[in-house]
């Protein structure tokens, strides 16, 4: 009897360990599944985007329902925290939104309004920057994509 307490207190203690273990990783096995609707809102739809090197994607996305543009800069292989940034400005308007920080998957949401205006955005993950100028502005302006390292 005492041997198969003894089991059972053991099995417990491991599946309590793997329990725990488990949810402690959960946030970092869940980065991957990470999308710019995620991280926006299920209302925005990706428009634009662009690699930062190997090391992730910088996303534009727009909400039609309320005129809105939200970049998010999210990591290919999430870990730990590194240096990430994500942006947007309205040449027009000079409405600008940044979000910087240390973070393990993703920077950002950062949102303005963008409705009929073309848009400057872009992001970047260590030392690895991408910008994109005059974007999603209609079909006779184009766009200068910038990487620098």
């Amino acid at each position: 009897m005492r041997y198969a307490r003894s089991v059972l207190s053991a099995a417990a203690l491991a599946a309590l360990t793997v329990g725990t273990t488990a949810a402690l990783t959960a946030p970092a096995s869940a980065a991957p599944n990470t999308t710019p609707q995620k991280v926006c809102g299920s209302g925005y739809k990706t428009v634009n985007s662009a690699p930062v090197g190997s090391l992730g994607t910088v996303y534009l996305t727009y909400n039609a329902s309320n005129g809105k543009n939200c970049v998010a800069t999210i990591r290919n292989n999430p870990g730990t925290a590194v240096d990430m940034s994500a942006w947007i400005y309205v040449p027009d308007t000079e409405e600008y939104g940044e979000d910087y920080g240390r973070y393990t998957s993703y920077a950002g949401p950062t949102y303005v309004y963008g409705k009929a205006h073309c848009v400057d955005w872009g992001g970047h993950i260590n030392n690895v920057y991408v910008q994109v100028t005059g974007s999603n502005c209609g079909a006779l302006k184009e766009h200068r994509v910038t990487f620098t390292r």
